[in-house]
């Protein structure tokens, strides 16, 4: 196995644990005082353990799952318990995760980097491509939504589809990433054309000049975020 693989492959268990496998009444859970809280905890670090010892099945390396729940369970409890949602709170929490997991990568494989060689491990881009669309997807809306949280309307829209909005920014990055790595860069901007003509009837009305310019940054920000993760991609592979 090329060992730049096994470092991908956490890298994209702590992806799929953290925001595919993780349900809202977990979320929700973890935010729990008292026993129930700690439940929840033990039961997102246990999926997290699990996924990473799946993923990387190096089955007679047990030290790496056991090392990946302990150090979840201490990180998230810390987190609940001594700060409050923001995105600063979520970059160090996701942060510190990621030191975890390379330290890991490090101690465990760190003597056969030599064998790294991204331009010649076909499987190592397949799992590189699927880590970036699972970023576009419910990471990157937590992450948007954590940007955008200062400037969300105080009054939402209640005549918009439920959800509308979240899949909407999910499809758009998809194509704007999917746009990038085939090299078709002026996808981007047909899609940001399409895009703003259907938003042209409710953004050209100078009463709405608040949620004009909320609906901007949150499109700038989201296909900045998918042009940036196409181009990171496309270097790596």
């Amino acid at each position: 196995m090329e060992t730049f693989i096994i470092l991908v492959k956490l890298l994209c268990a702590h992806l799929c644990s953290d925001f595919i496998f993780q349900t809202d009444s977990i979320n929700k859970g973890k935010r729990k005082s008292g026993v129930a809280g700690i439940g929840y905890l033990l039961l997102h670090s246990a999926i997290h353990a699990l996924t990473a010892y799946l993923f990387v099945s190096e089955w007679s390396c047990w030290q790496v799952p056991t090392v990946i729940f302990v150090s979840h369970f201490v990180i998230d409890l810390v987190k609940y318990k001594c700060c409050e949602d923001s995105l600063c709170t979520f970059l160090i929490d996701q942060v510190c995760h990621l030191i975890v997991l390379v330290a890991l990568f490090f101690v465990f494989w760190g003597e056969d980097l030599d064998s790294i060689c991204l331009n010649s491990t076909y499987t190592s881009k397949i799992w590189i491509i699927a880590m970036a669309y699972v970023l576009m997807l419910r990471p990157s809306s937590i992450l948007l939504g954590l940007f955008l949280d200062k400037w969300t309307p105080s009054s939402p829209n209640t005549q918009s589809l439920p959800n509308a909005g979240q899949w909407i920014g999910y499809i758009e990055r998809v194509l704007i990433l999917t746009f990038v790595l085939i090299g078709s860069i002026e996808g981007v901007g047909f899609l940001l054309a399409a895009k703003s003509v259907f938003r042209f009837g409710e953004l050209n009305k100078a009463k709405e000049i608040r949620n004009t310019e909320y609906v901007l940054i949150g499109t700038l920000a989201s296909f900045t975020l998918a042009i940036l993760t196409g181009i990171g991609v496309t270097h790596l592979i």
